[in-house]
């Protein structure tokens, strides 16, 4: 019979674990709010430092996956394409088919004073700026995008392209989205980028440029769906 330490202590020491278990533990932190929403503020605020936390013990093992810097034109081309992705996110809105997002974040609705809620929102900015960039390109984008081409995938160039690679990327990225359709459109723009630059940090960049640009439209316009 196995033994339990053993088994984790193998699991621990696997390469590809410090890029799934942040994305694991961020989805088992956003499920509950499913079916506890009074618990929606809480959850985010856990899941954004437990995995703001976990990115940076290990900074060190992404130090290959963000060695390449971008040129200023690779900079802009970044920039522009986290600006597609947003608008392709907000304007089509009730064309096509989503899950059922509830009434979104509300951090006004969430909180009991001005203050909580500007911290709700200070922590939304961050965690949909830098936190959720950083756990989504490590796991979609730098591994399983390279684990679909060769399950030793350190030994896969960033970039490299495989039609299962990347049309897989770009469906799942999709389900784990409410705006489903709209997801798969920007797995499949933000693939692109990186195929094209064969560089993390762009595609990283223009996720963060898409998730802050989101938040700034919602906070403006007050459609607190779209979060």
């Amino acid at each position: 019979m196995s033994d339990p330490k053993h088994l984790i202590t193998e699991v621990y020491r696997k390469p590809w674990f410090p890029y799934v278990a942040p994305f694991i533990l961020f989805l088992v932190l956003t499920e509950p709010a499913n079916y506890f929403p009074e618990l929606i503020p809480y959850l985010y605020v856990a899941k954004t430092l437990l995995v703001g936390a976990l990115l940076w013990f290990w900074r060190y093992k992404y130090v290959d996956d963000f060695a390449l810097g971008l040129s200023f034109t690779e900079f802009m081309l970044a920039t522009l394409c986290g600006l597609l992705v947003l608008v392709f996110w907000i304007a089509p809105e009730g064309v096509f088919y989503q899950f059922d997002p509830g009434t979104g974040f509300n951090p006004y609705a969430m909180a009991n004073s001005t203050d909580v809620a500007i911290g709700l929102i200070v922590i939304r900015l961050l965690g949909a700026s830098l936190v959720v960039p950083v756990m989504e390109e490590l796991f979609w984008r730098s591994f399983l995008m390279r684990y679909l081409v060769d399950v030793n995938f350190r030994s896969v160039a960033i970039g490299a392209f495989s039609w299962l690679s990347f049309l897989g990327v770009a469906v799942l990225f999709g389900t784990v989205h409410h705006r489903i359709v709209l997801g798969i459109i920007a797995g499949v723009l933000y693939g692109l980028l990186l195929v094209y630059q064969k560089k993390l940090r762009g595609v990283t960049w223009a996720h963060a440029v898409t998730n802050l640009g989101l938040g700034i439209y919602v906070l403006m316009t007050e459609k607190w769906a779209f979060w």
